[in-house]
């Protein structure tokens, strides 16, 4: 029975973050993510216009997936400061279940590809960074631009170096010992 073309698209993305995921990551062609998925370069063609688009399905998913749960954490916790903290243990927490997710995050998977892709990844931390404003606003917080500055590039800090350790260093373990010190 032939697949319906939402999965296979599903599945490209899926064989495209494993790959993503690997310790010692190299540069994906399409070629590579076609041999792993036992089909040819026309056949991911048919499902995406470009390698571009293919790296687009994958920041969606981070978006719908953070976002998703941003909004769970800022309804469900009335404290602002406390809600901070959380949307902070989300993203890391996040990136240790979704590490090929990271490299896309990082911007490291997308050095040659299209320009736009790293922009929308700005655009999502320019977003989260948004959001942990608002939380810390609601604190209130005599700085909440600043802390929130400072929570989003500890963050991006914790994700480089989860990637660069090849995701041995959880970005979790320093936030349980670092959050006394961010959000006090």
């Amino acid at each position: 029975m032939p697949r319906a073309k939402g999965e296979r698209r599903l599945e490209i993305l899926k064989a495209l973050a494993q790959m993503l995921e690997a310790p010692k990551w190299q540069r994906i062609t399409t070629a590579a993510l076609a041999e792993k998925l036992g089909v040819s370069e026309a056949a991911l063609y048919r499902h995406f216009a470009s390698k571009a688009q293919m790296y687009e399905g994958l920041i969606e998913f981070i978006e719908n997936s953070v976002f998703t749960l941003a909004n769970r954490i800022t309804e469900d916790e009335s404290d602002g400061r406390r809600q901070a903290e959380k949307l902070i243990e989300m993203l890391l927490a996040f990136a240790e279940k979704n590490p090929g997710m990271v490299r896309v995050m990082t911007g490291d998977a997308l050095v040659g590809e299209h320009e736009r892709l790293q922009a929308r990844i700005n655009q999502f931390f320019e977003r989260f960074e948004s959001t942990l404003k608002q939380s810390l606003r609601a604190a209130p917080d005599d700085d909440a631009p600043g802390r929130a500055g400072t929570l989003l590039r500890y963050s991006i800090g914790c994700l480089h170096q989860f990637s660069k350790s090849g995701f041995a260093k959880k970005p979790s373990e320093s936030f349980s010992a670092q959050r006394r010190y961010l959000l006090a």
